[in-house]
């Protein structure tokens, strides 16, 4: 297994995240955010503000800095602060104050006076469902409701009235929260005409884009750089609020400005998941084959719709085989912060309930969980012709229930002392995508090559990745290659997220490579070249011909380079309309529930997962790990509270419960490795996100068959444990 490239940085605290740069005559900002949910400013009176010590500015819709609206082509328009005096939610940035000191920052901002002329707010899903709005078209230009009927079957409910079986229930899951480890924060300096922001992001050439736009400034004017993201899965894909503000101010100031986000602004400040309210109807054959499925979605976003969670469509819409399909997907604004990607967004909650309710079928028919599963495997999306490029999910169940021992599984669990024993399981499913990325590759003429891209490492591990398949498709060795991620400078790497970064960079390298070679071996039988007129070839860091070899560096020396760069660029493409594609796993987990106190323990967790070629199976088992402990944590721990006022009643790390190591077993991982090159070159599929999906039911699942109690919200309590069905 090979060790993270990274991981001595990390370790030893060597690695400078956005708020760890720090310069000379650096000052410091805070940002302000409002305390009402919807309304207008009125007023800001920052006489007080300004007249503390150390103040070098304050800033807000009065007196602002003169940002513009920002947007990339993958994103779309991206909030702007201090351009309105319009707030939407509870905690939306208002104002920025600068001083000498983090210290004088934070406590002059304690002095500004907001007058606001408040409105009604609405900010309850529940509250909200009477007034819901359609959703946009699904990311595959799905309508927000479609159906796939059978031959001479006039409607949904007309399939389920035919079914000789039929389960209905509706699930329920909590907004959630991101809480990564590294706050968003940012440090900005302003020189000779050019914005360098340091500040973790998903993608250092989109911040570039959002910040040049706010900035008003020529694309080559800003440098976005950061080599190191403490956490993001879709929370830092967009430029955050402190980026924007330290710019603004940066260059109003002509000093640089750091501006760090504190634990609990965090959490209102940036965006996180919907919630959701689903209702599922399931009907089947007395064998278990589904004759109908019908999946209608509601989902919390923000007033400005800017994102839906789409969990019938990432759901139902793809997987299982059934012969009559109905979903459903609708939107309630609320005057809530900012809904966004979270990982796995729309399978993860999606699958809570889809997954929920398979189970709830298998009972019904008194039939084995996983054989109902297997018994409607897809061979492709209901209704659509592209067959997926490659499916082993059949095997992830045999192997997952060999390794688990699920053959002991029984109907009601099993007692052990105090505790109620129950096994569960769910499928999971994510889709296999890539974005356009470019990679350069520089042959250096010390016998090492620097692979560089702008794509970010967000923890995920990309850093190694680079460095494997770049050794791989140069043929020499790891240790000689030079990774380099997170810098606006280097060529467009695209977006780390939907766990696409593996196939797209990869692919990337992979051509950079390919050219790179070519001209190396160009310049080696060039007129004046070391192998002049000699047929050439390429192995081992060497070029071969005539009867001899010379390595690369070797080559550069003799034709007096240093070095040797070409670009590679891969997208996806025609291969998209030869097949569907998705990675597939099978979750198992036991839970326990003490029989008097019920509390709910985790005892083993097993994934296996279908997601094609494994580059590091070291950090691909971290990666699975990783996603199955968030699914333990979105079962059993997440939630945010939303009072009445819009604001979160546990926005903190002491209230938002988050798994600790005492709540998480042992977990383990199989991976059924099978390269899927219709997909891309490098044969890899995505795994960051599927580790999560199918978790959080597969726990709901075990804890019915520990105790005979169904609960259809997550996250799961004490309470909802009390009493048996």
């Amino acid at each position: 297994m090979t060790n993270r490239v990274d991981g001595p940085l990390k370790v030893t605290g060597r690695a400078k995240y956005g708020a760890d740069n720090n310069f000379a005559g650096l000052v410091h900002g805070y940002v302000v955010l409002s305390t009402i949910a919807h309304g207008e400013i009125t007023a800001m009176d920052v006489t007080a503000a300004k007249s503390a010590p150390g103040v070098l500015g304050v800033y807000s819709p009065f007196d602002p800095l003169g940002l513009n609206a920002a947007s990339t082509p993958i994103f779309g328009e991206t909030w702007v602060p201090l351009r309105s005096k319009e707030v939407a939610y509870y905690g939306q940035p208002i104002g920025f104050v600068v001083a000498e000191t983090y210290e004088q920052a934070r406590d002059a901002a304690m002095l500004v006076k907001v007058s606001y002329h408040a409105r009604p707010a609405l900010t309850s899903l529940a509250d909200g469902l009477a007034t819901a709005e359609d959703a946009p078209e699904a990311r595959d230009g799905s309508p927000s409701e479609l159906s796939v009927l059978a031959d001479g079957v006039e409607s949904i409910e007309d399939a389920l009235a035919a079914s000789p079986v039929v389960m209905e229930a509706t699930y329920s899951t909590a907004t959630q929260h991101h809480t990564q480890m590294e706050p968003h924060s940012a440090v900005a300096v302003w020189e000779s005409g050019v914005m360098t922001v340091y500040s973790g992001n998903q993608g250092a050439n989109l911040q570039a884009m959002e910040l040049a736009g706010a900035l008003g400034l020529d694309l080559g004017s800003v440098h976005a750089v950061n080599p190191f993201v403490g956490g993001a899965f879709g929370g830092k894909a967009r430029t955050s609020a402190p980026a924007f503000l330290a710019a603004g101010a940066a260059r109003a100031l002509g000093r640089p400005v750091k501006a760090v986000l504190s634990r609990e602004q965090v959490f209102s400040a940036t965006a996180g998941r919907a919630a959701t309210v689903q209702k599922i109807a399931l009907g089947a054959e007395r064998d278990g084959t589904l004759i109908a499925l019908r999946h209608d979605s509601w989902c919390s976003t923000a007033m400005d719709r800017s994102f839906v969670e789409p969990t019938s469509h990432g759901t139902s819409r793809e997987w299982y085989a059934t012969q009559n399909l109905a979903i459903s997907q609708k939107m309630v604004p609320l005057h809530i912060p900012p809904t966004t990607f979270m990982r796995a967004p729309g399978e993860a909650p999606g699958s809570f309930a889809l997954e929920s309710a398979i189970d709830e079928l298998a009972i019904a028919l008194e039939m084995d969980p996983i054989e109902l599963r297997m018994r409607n495997n897809s061979t492709a999306p209901p209704g659509k012709d592209l067959q997926w490029s490659s499916k082993h999910l059949d095997e992830c169940f045999r192997i997952g229930a060999a390794r688990f021992g699920w053959e002991r599984r029984t109907p009601n669990g099993r007692v052990e002392g105090d505790w109620l024993v129950g096994l569960g399981t769910a499928t999971a499913m994510f889709p296999a995508l890539r974005f356009p990325a470019t990679v350069e590759i520089v042959l250096r003429d010390d016998e090492t090559a620097v692979v560089s891209t702008s794509g970010a490492d967000p923890g995920t591990g990309l850093l190694t990745v680079v460095s494997l398949v770049g050794a791989e498709s140069l043929d020499i060795p790891a240790e000689r290659i030079t990774p380099r991620l997170g810098d606006s400078a280097f060529p467009p790497g695209g977006m780390s997220g939907g766990s696409t970064a593996t196939a797209s960079t990869g692919t990337a390298i992979m051509a950079a490579a390919a050219t790179v070679l070519d001209e190396l071996l160009a310049l080696a039988s060039a007129p004046g070249g070391p192998f002049e007129g000699v047929e050439v070839s390429y192995a081992d860091g060497q070029v071969l011909g005539g009867g001899r070899a010379m390595t690369f560096g070797e080559v550069l020396r003799a034709a007096g380079r240093a070095e040797l760069a070409a670009n590679g660029s891969s997208a996806p493409g025609e291969e998209l309309t030869k097949h569907s594609f998705s990675s597939f796993g099978a979750q198992f987990c036991e839970v326990r529930v003490h029989r008097w106190t019920r509390e709910a323990r985790v005892s083993r967790l097993l994934g296996v997962f279908d997601s094609g070629r494994i580059i590091n199976a070291k950090a691909a088992r971290s990666q699975a790990i990783g996603g199955m402990i968030w699914g333990v944590s979105a079962a059993l721990h997440e939630g945010l509270e939303i009072e009445e006022n819009g604001r979160f009643a546990n926005g903190d790390l002491a209230s938002y419960l988050v798994p600790v190591n005492a709540d998480i077993p042992d977990a383990d991982v199989h991976f059924v490795q099978y390269p899927d090159t219709l997909h891309n070159a490098v044969g890899a599929k995505g795994l960051g996100e599927i580790g999560m999906v199918g978790m959080a039911a597969a726990i709901a699942n075990a804890i019915h068959n520990a105790t005979g109690v169904r609960v259809r919200h997550i996250p799961i309590m004490i309470e909802d444990l009390l009493e048996d069905e």
